[in-house]
């Protein structure tokens, strides 16, 4: 865990780009204020922590996964996140699958690429040995004549 209540912190140019996008332009925050937020975000992401730990626990895990992290939510009585929330992770795995595929399809296409480079590399040899084959045996007619 944390050695200090500082280290639990959210970094202050995270909580600064989240203030910025939730404020209209023009608007500014001072310093105490977004400090106030940064600390009340920390706050809450502890607490959010701390009920979604109790539902893994409660389902005999140690790794919190999104279901808990939901259920936290309702249990705080932040239902109206819910939707949005599943919403988020339903993005972010369609998002993660089509990386995914890419990468595989890249992996393909490299291996497919890997192995048309070998095919050609043995073709290249096989014609180089036919070449030697043939003066080879031009000398030996060479020498016979």
């Amino acid at each position: 865990m944390a050695e200090r209540p500082e280290d639990l912190n959210l970094p202050n140019a995270v909580i600064t780009r989240i203030i910025k996008e939730a404020l209209p332009d023009g608007v500014n925050i001072s310093k105490e204020a977004r400090s106030a937020i940064s600390r009340a975000a920390s706050v809450f992401v502890l607490y959010a922590t701390s009920c979604a730990n109790n539902f893994a626990m409660k389902g005999k895990r140690k790794t919190l996964n999104a279901s808990d992290v939901l259920s936290a939510m309702e249990e705080m009585e932040f239902q109206r996140f819910v939707t949005p929330l599943k919403e988020a992770l339903e993005a972010y795995r369609r998002e993660q699958k089509g990386k995914k595929e890419a990468s595989e399809q890249k992996k393909k296409d490299k291996d497919k690429k890997d192995f048309e480079e070998q095919d050609k590399s043995r073709e290249e040899e096989d014609e180089d040995e036919e070449r030697l084959d043939e003066e080879e045996q031009n000398e030996e007619e060479e020498v016979d004549n």
